[in-house]
């Protein structure tokens, strides 16, 4: 399936180029190492307003997917769990359970993760941690489950 796809990397320094954004562009490959086209990339502040913004706008250009990468964490400017919350129709727990329980196996501070996914009208929103190689290996363990989801949301007629 052809999934249209936004990517969000949620930083202050990189929205603010004092940082270089590696999230985002890992996100960007492996989206597309999937098949899935990527339509939209945006760097935002750890602001709740500006994540929201960012969400619907990227919903507003077609993305059936949207991938955020950074402020998962346990920090206090870490609020991209909260900010998708409130815009969210419901929550799909099992992605965050998955993610935190693969990603146990690579580092016992898996815990300390946030990562989860919810529906933002008709658009999956998944999102991972800000480290690079942590956002595509938490994505890789949920990617079998994302066309399904997307065909779903998006009433396309599946077999279930």
């Amino acid at each position: 399936m052809q999934i249209q796809t936004g990517i969000i990397t949620v930083s202050d320094r990189a929205s603010k180029g004092l940082y270089d954004d590696l999230g985002g562009p890992a996100l960007k490959h492996a989206a597309q190492e999937h098949g899935w086209t990527v339509l939209s990339e945006l760097q935002v502040p750890d602001e709740k307003p500006e994540i929201q913004r960012a969400i619907r706008e990227q919903i507003s250009k077609g993305c059936q997917l949207v991938l955020t990468t950074g402020g998962t964490g346990v920090a206090l400017r870490d609020v991209t769990p909260e900010a998708v919350r409130d815009i969210a129709v419901r929550e799909l727990p099992g992605f965050g359970e998955v993610m935190r329980l693969e990603s146990l196996k690579v580092t016992r501070n898996a815990i300390l993760s946030r990562c989860l996914a919810v529906v933002v009208e008709k658009t999956l929103v998944i999102c991972l941690p800000g480290k690079p190689s942590g956002a595509v290996e938490c994505l890789r363990c949920v990617s079998e489950a994302v066309p399904h989801c997307v065909e779903v949301l998006q009433e396309v007629p599946t077999a279930c």
